[in-house]
């Protein structure tokens, strides 16, 4: 299960994602992650599928490297859309597909299940494809750009977007390392799958113990490299590459902008549509 976890991992390619700025793709990573929330049609969730899909193949990263991220979330997703379908209500006077005792199924309950389940797999899908074809270095180099006007306000921003990078290149080492001691301790006889939640939490303590001295010796190593080198976060750094915008960025820039303000304007007449029916009730 350890291993379907792609966040932070970065799959190596030259496509025309890869090359993109790493600021230009951040920027429409969130607009994506603001504008799905608009979306209220399956209409338009197939038009925004046929989109990651289409920007999965011209990153030529694996679908099934992309799917995998999904498993990580399966049981926020499952849990979601239980409490979506028992907790909807219907409209008035509509009556429930099924209903048990104070317990009522709506078709409502079943489309806002529904929605909110695709928008969690999209999220979790476009922030997979960001840290895919992004190396934590760049996305470092693009936070602290992003956020250099709040240095007028004395925010650390080097240091933050330094934090950032350190959590994204932890990620799959800690995932290596959690793996490892798992088959380690099952060599010794250890027990992961059986029993009850409780027995089956009592038998990761074994696990959280040495990957807390892992991950601690892993910081300890880090920070005496880092001091050894003579690193100074707070003096003004320059970077060895300096990101520029190229005809790459214009056009994922003019794409997603383009199909989200699509999306807007169809939430837009959606709302508008349903003023206008209501007023034919009144």
């Amino acid at each position: 299960m350890l291993r379907d976890v792609t966040f932070g991992q970065y799959y190596p390619g030259n496509s025309f994602v890869h090359k993109m700025d790493a600021r230009i793709k951040l920027i429409l990573t969130l607009l994506f992650m603001v504008g799905i929330f608009f979306v209220k049609s399956f209409v338009v969730f197939g038009f925004v599928t046929v989109l990651l899909l289409a920007i999965i193949f011209v990153a030529r990263v694996p679908l099934k490297s992309v799917l995998k991220s999904i498993k990580g979330i399966i049981v926020l997703l499952l849990l979601t859309a239980i409490i979506n379908i028992f907790f909807t209500k219907g409209e008035d006077g509509e009556q429930p597909l099924w209903s048990w005792w104070k317990i009522e199924i709506y078709v409502a309950g079943l489309k806002s299940a529904a929605k909110i389940f695709l928008r969690l797999v999209y999220l979790v899908i476009g922030s997979s494809v960001l840290t895919l074809t992004t190396t934590p270095v760049d996305l470092t180099h693009a936070v602290e750009s992003l956020l250099k006007p709040l240095r007028i306000v004395k925010f650390p921003v080097h240091e933050f977007a330094l934090i950032m990078s350190l959590t994204l290149s932890f990620i799959p080492s800690l995932i290596e390392e959690t793996d490892r001691i798992i088959r380690a301790q099952k060599a010794r006889g250890a027990d992961f799958d059986t029993g009850g939640l409780i027995k089956r939490a009592k038998a990761f303590i074994p696990i959280l113990i040495p990957l807390l001295v892992g991950g601690f010796r892993r910081a300890e190593e880090l920070a005496n490299a880092m001091n050894s080198r003579c690193y100074e976060g707070a003096t003004k750094r320059t970077c060895m590459r300096v990101m520029k915008l190229s005809w790459r960025d214009l056009v994922g820039a003019f794409v997603m902008i383009a199909f989200f303000t699509g999306v807007f304007l169809l939430y837009g007449m959606s709302k508008q549509w349903s003023v206008d029916v209501a007023w034919l009730y009144y």
